[in-house]
């Protein structure tokens, strides 16, 4: 299976999380680039 395929597959295994999935990974981004700026505010 090529790359695409395989993304495709997941992508349509897993509708119901998908906007879940997408919320739980913003999350993870803003934490990190808090955790990440934190050091210049103290």
């Amino acid at each position: 299976m090529t790359t695409y395929k395989t993304v495709k597959a997941i992508a349509k295994r897993s509708q119901d999380t998908i906007l879940q999935d997408a919320a739980g990974m913003a999350a993870l981004v803003v934490m990190l680039v808090v955790g990440l700026h934190l050091p210049a505010f103290v």
